[in-house]
């Protein structure tokens, strides 16, 4: 049973903005409620402009977040779109490395965290994938969304997940998060589960991966002019060898990418050799549904390898609701069952 969370804001620094306090006390509650002693790192309540500036504070919070062993899980605030930033604050000394050999504990996010989630890998610690504190936690609706808070309880509880399947439904994001949509429930669509676009309907492998857009960042300098550098100098995307047996998990952001620049990011995957070694792909269902269609032809039309696996909407990262995907564990996945079980 987790005692204590420490709320860190690695990238996007709006867990300190006035806009958002209303979302915070909510979320802080419910924490409360079960029980919970819940901290903010050090610098995670300073703005969106003092963390964009200071990356090497954002570092610090997640060094300290380690060092401390009072804590037993670290949940992420809420994504972003430059937590690569922190890469030498964390390498350069082996800083992390250090840190995850002291105090193994639960880190729980998604979005730009994959960055994080990588660093974290390459470390030596294996990480939650799938909810933040602001979207989930704090759901302005009377409590969190059912499917979501079911997986959140169980890491909170046993500290793992042990198996997933479909959510009944899925939810349209909300237009706005003011104080005005507290209590409003999110408008509610059936869904139909996990969906089979290729490959055989059973594999395994341990998970790794996350949010292709800042996936695609690792290979492509269109957001930031050094994101490739300081990738590549500090071996962030796993080597091919790192990446054998494994199962890569690809979500799609808020962004709504556009389905031809959305093409350039499984072919920068594709280039990297990590097709050819890897026992299957989970998609996340995009937000929204929007390119839900486009998006599928795009990845079986790249991927180019019908006897590759691709196990589609998945209720992982931007889309509500969220499961949790352990990363390091070994997953059996079962499209014919509807099921991926942890072992």
């Amino acid at each position: 049973m987790v005692k204590k969370i420490a709320i860190i804001s690695l990238s996007r620094g709006i867990l300190g903005e006035s806009f958002v306090q209303h979302e915070v006390k909510i979320g802080k509650q419910r924490l409360k409620d079960y029980g919970v002693e819940v901290v903010t790192t050090g610098h995670a309540l300073k703005g969106m402009d003092y963390l964009a500036e200071h990356p090497e504070s954002r570092a610090q919070d997640l060094l300290h977040a380690l060092n401390d062993t009072s804590i037993d899980m670290i949940v992420c605030a809420i994504g972003g779109d430059d937590t690569y930033r922190l890469l030498p604050y964390l390498f350069e000394h082996e800083q992390l490395k250090k840190a995850v050999q002291n105090n193994k504990k639960i880190f729980l996010g998604y979005s730009d965290t994959t960055m994080n989630h990588f660093m974290l890998h390459n470390a030596g610690l294996d990480t939650f994938y799938g909810q933040a504190f602001l979207p989930d936690i704090c759901e302005l609706d009377k409590e969190m969304l059912p499917y979501t808070k079911k997986y959140f309880e169980e890491l909170l509880q046993t500290g793992t997940i042990k198996e997933i399947r479909p959510s009944e439904v899925w939810y349209t994001e909300r237009a706005s998060f003011g104080e005005d949509q507290i209590g409003i429930p999110k408008q509610q669509h059936k869904k139909q589960g996990f969906e089979l676009l290729q490959g055989a309907p059973s594999f395994s492998g341990k998970i790794l991966g996350g949010c292709i857009e800042s996936m695609y960042d690792m290979f492509d300098n269109s957001r930031y002019a050094d994101s490739v550098e300081l990738c590549k100098k500090y071996k962030l995307f796993p080597s091919l060898k790192d990446w054998e047996g494994k199962i890569l998990l690809l979500e799609s952001s808020e962004e709504k990418t556009k389905p031809e620049l959305y093409r350039k990011m499984p072919l920068a995957l594709k280039e990297s050799g990590v097709f050819s070694v890897i026992q299957g792909i989970l998609v996340g269902k995009p937000i929204d549904e929007v390119y839900c269609d486009e998006y599928k032809k795009l990845l079986v039309q790249l991927v180019d390898d019908a006897r590759l696996p691709i196990l589609y909407n998945v209720n992982i990262g931007h889309a509500s609701p969220k499961c949790i995907i352990p990363f390091g564990v070994e997953a059996s996945v079962g499209a014919d069952k509807q099921l991926i079980r942890f072992a």
